[in-house]
């Protein structure tokens, strides 16, 4: 099952992706008994599974008339056409984990593998949706980087729980740019002090966190749709141009232990969402350095996913 938020109402309007690659608003069209809230209600939750489920059986028996009644109500859309926010709008928590591809720390001046997981926090108001512009800051717009990222998103409370059951933990998984404002990096690699190289880190992690700079979606996928998340073909594509291209093999910490780790601490709630790192192919390992510039087209692509599509233009 794949699920999705439509950018309608206040906090949007949950919908299914049915026949055809199209949406299904679970609000609007009628189709769902007592129809979930949110994503966030439906993720883990099997008896507004069953009702979804049961709204996709209801829109399959509709006569062809009565399905082109949905579109001209607008409860009933192409995923390309939709008006999307990211597929749960407010998590509570949104975590990203760093420094998690072998091969993308080899294109980082040969940064050393981390002993354990590293990551940081990332803001909700940083979130974005597919289709909708990722804007370039006007107080540094010059050095923006994309990062290609495979999330998973909870369906159940999870704290200290051990890597064999973290999986049963995650509800499903989606796609999201780790967009980047690179202007402090080179600070970081330069710092010969362990004081400069930590503060020199944190303005290098503010640099994500700009509004508009968490693109995340179209959708997520069920985790039962997605037999084996760890051996996924994740790419970005500037403006058509393959720039990453990586099986999600080559993660250095999986799934479960990222969740084992970190829920020592957190007490992750249904719909927060975790971000597993960037793959080789970044703009700012690149000779010479690639960065994204108004007018470009930001594609990241996930098997059993799809494609998440941004605009760039100037803030």
């Amino acid at each position: 099952m794949k699920l999705a938020t439509l950018d309608k109402g206040d906090t949007g309007h949950p919908a299914v992706l049915g026949p055809n690659n199209e949406l299904l608003d679970l609000t609007d069209s009628g189709l769902a008994d007592d129809s979930p809230g949110d994503v966030c209600s439906i993720l883990g939750n099997d008896a507004a599974m069953g009702t979804v489920r049961a709204a996709l059986d209801a829109l399959n028996a509709l006569s062809d008339d009565a399905r082109q009644n949905l579109r001209n109500t607008g409860a009933l859309a192409a995923l390309d056409k939709a008006e999307l926010l990211a597929p749960v709008p407010r998590p509570k928590l949104i975590l990203s984990v760093g420094l998690n591809y072998h091969r993308h720390l080899a294109e980082m001046e040969g940064t050393p593998a981390p002993p354990y997981p590293s990551a940081f926090m990332k803001t909700v108001n940083s979130l974005n949706g597919a289709g909708k512009p990722i804007i370039l800051p006007p107080q540094c717009p010059d050095m923006v980087d994309y990062e290609a990222e495979l999330c998973f998103v909870f369906g159940r409370p999870c704290h200290n729980v051990s890597e064999a059951e973290a999986m049963d933990y995650v509800a499903g998984y989606t796609v999201a740019n780790d967009v980047s404002a690179r202007d402090w990096v080179g600070d970081v690699f330069s710092a010969t002090e362990p004081f400069p190289a930590i503060l020199s880190w944190e303005r290098n992690i503010m640099g994500k966190l700009f509004p508009t700079f968490t693109p995340m979606g179209p959708v997520i996928t069920t985790k039962d749709e997605i037999e084996d998340p760890h051996n996924l073909l994740l790419e970005f594509r500037l403006n058509g141009e393959v720039m990453q291209s990586t099986r999600t093999d080559d993660l250095i910490f999986n799934i479960p232990q990222i969740v084992s780790y970190f829920s020592k601490w957190f007490r992750f709630e249904p719909g927060d969402i975790v971000t597993t790192g960037t793959p080789a192919g970044v703009g700012a390992g690149r000779k010479p350095q690639v960065f994204m510039k108004p007018g470009d087209i930001a594609e990241v692509s996930l098997e059993g996913i799809g494609v998440l599509s941004n605009p760039v233009i100037a803030g």
